[in-house]
């Protein structure tokens, strides 16, 4: 029975086999072997980012030292101009050959004036012509600096009748002030004028660059080119070197005449613009050719005084319906609506106005009563706060007025700038006001202190003069670009100064620049007569990107000179006012032209859109600003 029960004594097993021992010990050198090397490409990666911003540092250094030289040539080059003209001038009146002015020095403006006029052949008994203000150091004082057209009584440059002219005399056709600055009476434009466009005369030598006047008729309104051969005779040089008109209009059988080998204005524009930035592409728009009479039915609109012709080339997706007409006893300079779209502001002589947008009626003038009661005073730039508390108003007087627009009182008055104000904006989260000057400079202002911040000057100056004319904020507010008469747009941090981007590619002076939406894109208008989009790749996102701005398209379709631009609140669509008195839609997704309206008497300096309703507000030289509507419609047509 013992035998039954005697088993083997039992040996406890080991807690862990050796194998499993062996697969942690393995896991635990593999884990510690990653984590060194997790390590190492760490410090790798610090040290590579710290190489990449010590080399991105280096190349901001670099380009900061260039501008820094380029500036330091041009001050050089000014003094050796100037050096160079004093030893001319000591050496004509000594006997020697008169002086021939220098293209990078400023002429006395009595001194242009008389070299200019000298210039112009006047028929016997007719008033000699308007040719443009004397240039300043910035723009000229007076409307006529920056709007041609408008009364350039005030400032030093004007005479008594409202024109460029000594007292006493009357522009041509004999009209006194304002009508001296009108384009003459008679119906609105019409498409597809007689006769081909004017060709502007080529600028003398040794006349510096005068500010056009961009509220005369447009071109391709005008008379007749015989007749304008008749009225304004081109100097006997300029006759001379004159080619038959043959060699004028292209290849063509003998004999044919000028009218016979007719350039449309859209050609005449091509001509001039349609070389197109690196990398952008040109797109042109031939409405404003197009025959009322001959566009059908569904392409068109027409109202009492104003038209819009639609682009027969793609689908009509809008229509336009004119809401208010704002009747004012000057020129309108500017408008601009609310944030919350219930007002539009107006800046005329002397008074800005602020109107209900669902009403069309006047809420309140503004007007300094402090301002010398003599000569005319042109509000020139408006802008509401983002809260609607405050309006910001800009005039030639140099001066910067902040408005409490619910007790009609001037809250600061911004001093600082030495010539008109242009342009101003505010910052989007209201503390900070931006305004630009033909002083060449852009400021930043404390809305709560009213003393300057910052000041961005334009020290670059070539033969041409870099007033501003116009300026925005980014929609994040770190960017600010600048638009200048010397055909450049210069973007600034706004943080730390520093100015990432000078933008060229435009033929001539740069008259309104406006962001994106989205702030991915800049638009530009010119009197090249064509808008440009350009693409602000990292720029746009953070400020301080090393990406080259590039030109994405040129947009071509206006006769004339392009003067104000802007975007729709969702970015679906751009407008643009021109001299050509017409105002276009643009779809910036296909850069296609959508419809073109005529609805002034004169030059649309100045287009706004309205941030939360389906409204756009135009201003003109012909004293009306209006308030239109445009919807998208459900179906194209």
């Amino acid at each position: 029975m013992s035998n039954v029960y005697n088993h083997r004594q039992m040996v406890p097993s080991a807690p862990l086999s050796s194998r499993v021992t062996e697969l942690l010990d393995a896991l635990r050198a593999e884990y510690d072997s990653l984590t060194q090397d997790a390590s190492s490409m760490r410090l790798y990666k610090e040290d590579y980012e710290q190489r990449v911003n010590s080399q991105i540092n280096e190349i901001q250094m670099v380009q900061q030292n260039f501008y820094e030289l380029e500036r330091t040539h041009n001050k050089i080059r000014q003094q050796y101009e100037e050096e160079i003209m004093r030893l001319r001038r000591e050496l004509e009146a000594r006997g020697g050959p008169p002086v021939t002015p220098s293209p990078f020095l400023q002429q006395p403006p009595q001194q242009q004036q008389q070299q200019h006029q000298a210039m112009i052949p006047l028929q016997q008994g007719q008033p000699p012509m308007q040719m443009g203000q004397p240039h300043s150091a910035g723009m000229p004082h007076g409307p006529a600096g920056m709007y041609g057209g408008m009364p350039p009584s005030s400032g030093p440059h004007g005479g008594s009748n409202g024109s460029g002219m000594p007292p006493g005399q009357l522009q041509h056709g004999g009209e006194p002030h304002p009508g001296a600055y009108m384009n003459p009476p008679g119906g609105y434009p019409q498409p597809n004028p007689h006769g081909p466009p004017m060709t502007p005369q080529p600028a003398a030598a040794g006349i510096k660059d005068r500010k056009p006047n961009v509220m005369t008729p447009t071109q391709g309104m005008g008379p007749p080119p015989q007749q304008q051969q008749q009225q304004q005779p081109p100097p006997p040089q300029q006759q001379q070197q004159q080619p038959p008109p043959q060699q004028q209009g292209g290849p063509g059988p003998a004999g044919s005449s000028q009218m016979g080998s007719r350039q449309t204005p859209t050609q005449a524009a091509r001509s001039v613009a349609m070389v197109p930035a690196k990398g952008g592409a040109v797109v042109s728009s031939q409405l404003a050719d197009m025959d009322l009479d001959t566009v059908p039915a569904n392409m068109k609109r027409e109202g009492a005084d104003w038209f819009v012709i639609f682009n027969p080339k793609i689908p009509r997706s809008l229509n336009i319906e004119n809401v208010h007409t704002l009747e004012h006893t000057s020129v309108v300079c500017c408008v601009k609506f609310s944030n919350d779209g219930k007002y539009l502001a107006t800046g005329c002589n002397r008074t800005t106005q602020v109107w209900n947008v669902s009403t069309g009626n006047k809420e309140c003038v503004l007007a300094d009563e402090n301002t010398p009661k003599n000569g005319d005073l042109y509000i020139r730039a408006v802008c509401f706060s983002p809260d609607g508390k405050y309006l910001v108003t800009g005039a030639e007087d140099k001066q910067i007025r902040v408005w409490d627009v619910q007790k009609r009182t001037i809250r600061h008055v911004l001093a600082g700038h030495d010539q008109d104000i242009y342009s101003l904006d505010f910052s989007p989260d209201g503390t900070t006001i931006l305004s630009g000057s033909g002083d060449r400079t852009v400021r930043l202002w404390s809305l709560e202190t009213g003393k300057e911040v910052f000041k961005f000057t334009i020290d670059d100056m070539g033969p041409k003069d870099a007033g501003v004319t116009s300026v925005a904020f980014s929609p994040n507010g770190k960017l600010v670009a600048a638009a200048s008469l010397d055909k450049m747009i210069r973007l600034w941090d706004v943080s730390t100064g520093y100015l990432p981007q000078r933008i060229e590619g435009h033929k001539d002076s740069v008259y309104a620049v406006a962001f994106s939406p989205d702030g991915q894109s800049l638009l530009s208008g010119s009197l090249d007569k064509t808008l440009r989009i350009w693409d602000l790749g990292r720029l746009g996102t953070n400020g301080r990107g090393m990406d080259m701005v590039t030109c994405r398209t040129s947009l071509v379709g206006h006769k004339d000179f392009v003067l104000s631009v802007a975007y729709s609140p969702d970015g679906n669509w751009i407008v643009s006012g021109s001299k050509d008195r017409g105002v276009q839609f643009w779809d910036p997704r296909t850069s296609q032209t959508q419809c073109m309206l005529q609805g002034h008497k004169n030059s649309v300096i100045s287009v706004a859109l309205s941030p939360t309703q389906m409204f756009f507000a135009t201003g003109s030289g012909d004293c009306r600003a209006r308030i239109w509507s445009y919807e998208t419609l459900s179906s194209p047509m």
